[in-house]
């Protein structure tokens, strides 16, 4: 009984190390990719591309947007992210200049069916409602006090 927990004790120690060998040299695999104009993804999310790398402090410059940057320590880079190219859909041109106006066929310009656009009361969804801003605070305020 005793040879059998050692046993399970060896095997799980050597899982253990074995696991922490495949990290470090994953880790390893991904930092020997970085290098200037890279786009990576930090363990906490910010996304950016490499500007510069200092190897003595192990500290990377991303330049997250024009003109901001962050310098992050080297092991917060987690990841590369590659580019997705998108499959190209072919255009669809029509053969007809129905699709060149916004307007409706049998709706006057500026108006939906069933109303003006921009009521209330709309049962067109298409649309959407345009509204001032005190038109807007008007109604923040009503819905406030239906809640109570």
């Amino acid at each position: 009984m005793t040879i059998l927990l050692f046993a399970m004790l060896g095997v799980f120690i050597f899982m253990m190390f074995r696991r922490n060998k495949k990290t470090q040299q994953q880790q390893a695999q991904l930092q020997s990719k970085f290098a200037p104009g890279v786009e990576v993804m930090t363990s906490f999310g910010l996304f950016g591309r490499i500007v510069e790398i200092d190897e003595e402090e192990n500290k990377v410059l991303l330049e997250l947007s024009p003109g901001n940057t962050a310098t992050v320590h080297r092991q917060a880079v987690t990841k590369i992210v590659e580019p997705v190219v998108a499959a190209e859909e072919p255009t669809v041109v029509p053969n007809d200049a129905s699709s060149l106006t916004a307007e409706t066929p049998g709706t006057a310009e500026g108006t939906v069916a069933g109303g003006t656009a921009g009521t209330a009361g709309t049962t067109d969804n298409t649309v959407p409602r345009v509204e001032t801003p005190e038109e807007t605070m008007r109604r923040l305020n009503d819905e406030g006090k239906k809640d109570s």
